[in-house]
């Protein structure tokens, strides 16, 4: 693998303090081409682990210092996306539900079945990839948007609302023919190659604007 595809490769972060549980692990996540970045504690995790990376991360719940429900918590109140798997050797029913309830992707008992954590991670990564493109497609779509003229803005008001080019005529008194050639500069600038991707990714932002 060449550094470059390595540096793309989805990379997992296991937090657990011990060291045979991190040396197992580590081997088991690298045998379906995902990294692996261990920390033997919560705290150290938190204060450098990569956030922009694509991936995900297992966290043992019982720590010394902070529990991974606790690092849980904090994360997602942080607004950390990567989906995280929690692994417990003592699992109760209130400790899943506490998990589940505060965002945890999978909760899983020690000792983890192979088969189910790799399954887990993997669809953790997925789920994560579709995310990030997501925040990027919304991204963009608010940075195009936040181009258009106040003109192109109204007439694309309308057009979310259902109207036709001759309806937008006469709402805004302008001739159909200017109706059709700033119609067709929205669809040019906003990246739309139909009518209903420009209404799925632009409603909501005609409606916040207006």
């Amino acid at each position: 693998m060449t550094d470059n595809a390595q540096s793309l490769s989805p990379l997992i972060h296991l937090v657990d303090d011990d060291a045979a549980v991190r040396d197992s692990l580590s081997l088991l996540i690298s045998t379906v081409g995902l990294r692996v970045q261990a920390w033997a504690d919560p705290q150290s995790f938190m204060a450098g682990f990569d956030r922009a990376s694509i991936g995900a991360i297992v966290l043992d719940v019982r720590m010394p210092g902070i529990s991974g429900l606790t690092v849980l918590e904090q994360l997602l109140a942080q607004g950390v996306d990567q989906p995280m798997i929690l692994l417990t050797g003592h699992g109760t029913v209130e400790m899943c539900r506490r998990a589940f309830k505060a965002g945890a992707a999978e909760f899983l008992e020690k000792p983890v079945d192979d088969e189910v954590l790799i399954e887990a991670l993997q669809n953790a990564v997925r789920q994560h990839v579709r995310s990030r493109e997501r925040h990027q497609a919304d991204q963009q779509a608010r940075e195009r948007f936040a181009q258009l003229s106040a003109r192109e803005r109204e007439v694309l008001g309308l057009i979310v609302e259902g109207l036709t080019n001759k309806e937008i005529g006469r709402a805004l008194a302008l001739s159909p023919r200017t109706v059709e050639t700033h119609r067709a500069n929205l669809f040019g600038k906003l990246g739309a190659e139909s009518l209903a991707q420009l209404i799925r990714r632009y409603a909501a932002l005609v409606d916040a604007a207006s």
